[in-house]
C-alpha cells in the first residue's frame, strides 16, 4: 500500500527474522514492485515516519529508540492503545513499561480522533475487532440514546486476525469448515471498546465475545443495545447520517432487498471501508447494530495509512482508493 502512495517513499523495511532477504521473496505479490531488502532493526536510519508492527509487548520496551529515529511513529500493536496503565495488568497481564507515553499516544481511529492525530508524535493502531464494534456504536453513545449498562457484542472474524504463528487451531484440517468460539469472555479488545465508547464520563458495561469463522479476512460485528426511549428507524438514520455522512470510509448500509442489504465482510476485502447498518426491534426497544470491515485494512494497515494522511494534512483517501473485490 505504501509503495503505491503518491506522497510516500518507502526507504527501509526492518525484520529480525528475515533480515537480508528481498521483501518480494517473503511477499511474492510485490515482485517487480520493490527491490528493497529487509534490514535488522539495529540498522534503521533516521526517517520522517516509522510504522511499528512488533508483537504485543515489544514496542513499549523499545519505543524510545524508535522515536529517536523518526519524528512521528504509528504503532500497530496494542502497547499504547489503553490510556490507563492499570488496564494492561488486567487485560494483558503485564505492567506497562512506558506509562508516561500513554498520555501522549493518540488512539488511531481518525473518525473519532482526527484533531488529535494531526499533531500527535505517537499514534496507536486500534484493534481490528474493537474498530468494527466502536465504529458501529459510537454515534449512539455520542448522542446518549442507549443504555450504557447493557451492551452485548458478538464478533465473527477470519483466520488472518490470529497473526502468523502456527498452532493446532490454525492447522488446516482443524480450521477449515469451523465456526469456533475462541474468546467468549475477556477478549482484550473489550478494554478498547469501553474506553472509546465512554462519553461524558459514562463508561459502558460491555459484554464481548469473539468467534472464528472459515474465512481468511473480514470481521462482522453484531451488537445489541437497548434504547433509552422509543425511537423510529428514521431517527436512528438521522443520527448516523449526522456523524458519518461526510466520512470517506464509513458507509451506512441498509437495503430493503438483496443479499447485501446489511454489512457483509466479503465485499470489503482489500478496501478501507467500514460498513455500518442496523435493525430496530420495536417490540423490545432493542437496536441491533451490524458493522463489517477487512481486519487487515480498516482494522490495521489501511487505518494506519489513513492516520498518516491525517498527520501530514494529505487527502485522507490517498493510497486507499481501492474499492474491494467482488466476487471473490
Amino acid at each position: 500500500m505504501l509503495l503505491g502512495h503518491p506522497q510516500v517513499k518507502v526507504s527501509q523495511v526492518a525484520s529480525e527474522s528475515n533480515a537480508g532477504k528481498f521483501v518480494h521473496s517473503i511477499h511474492p505479490n510485490l515482485r517487480k514492485r520493490t527491490d528493497l531488502k529487509f534490514v535488522p532493526s539495529a540498522d534503521l536510519k533516521k526517517v520522517d515516519l516509522i510504522f511499528l508492527c512488533l508483537p504485543h509487548g515489544m514496542a513499549m520496551d523499545r519505543i524510545q529508540d524508535y522515536m529517536k529515529l523518526a519524528d512521528r511513529v504509528i504503532d500497530l500493536s496494542a502497547d499504547f492503545r489503553l490510556r490507563d496503565p492499570a488496564h494492561y495488568l488486567v487485560w494483558y497481564e503485564r505492567e506497562h513499561t512506558n506509562p508516561e507515553l500513554l498520555k501522549k499516544a493518540v488512539y488511531g481511529i481518525p473518525e473519532l480522533h482526527r484533531r488529535e492525530i494531526k499533531e500527535a508524535p505517537l499514534v496507536t493502531g486500534a484493534g481490528c475487532l474493537a474498530t468494527t464494534a466502536i465504529l458501529g456504536l459510537y454515534p449512539l453513545f455520542k448522542n446518549g440514546i442507549v443504555d450504557v449498562q447493557n451492551v452485548f457484542i458478538e464478533a465473527k472474524v477470519g483466520s488472518s486476525a490470529a497473526g502468523n504463528k502456527f498452532s493446532l487451531a490454525s492447522h488446516h484440517p482443524e480450521r477449515s469448515g469451523s465456526m469456533r468460539s475462541f474468546q467468549p469472555t475477556r477478549h482484550r479488545h473489550t478494554a478498547e471498546i469501553q474506553q472509546e465508547l465512554t462519553v461524558n464520563g459514562l463508561r459502558p458495561k460491555v459484554h464481548f465475545s469473539a468467534t472464528a469463522t472459515d474465512a481468511v479476512r473480514g470481521i462482522l460485528s453484531t451488537a445489541h443495545v437497548l434504547l433509552k426511549e422509543r425511537s423510529e428507524e428514521k431517527d436512528i438514520w438521522k443520527i448516523y447520517r449526522k456523524e458519518y455522512g461526510s466520512e470517506s470510509f464509513i458507509r451506512i448500509v441498509k437495503e430493503k432487498t438483496g443479499i447485501y442489504r446489511y454489512p457483509e465482510p466479503k465485499i470489503l476485502i482489500g478496501s478501507n471501508y467500514c460498513d455500518v447498518g442496523f435493525e430496530l426491534d420495536e417490540i423490545e426497544n432493542r437496536l441491533v447494530v451490524l458493522s463489517a470491515l477487512d481486519n487487515l485494512m480498516k482494522g490495521a494497515a489501511g487505518n494506519g495509512i489513513q492516520a498518516m494522511n491525517v498527520m501530514y494534512g494529505w487527502e485522507e483517501t490517498s493510497g486507499l482508493e481501492f474499492a474491494g473485490l467482488h466476487p471473490v
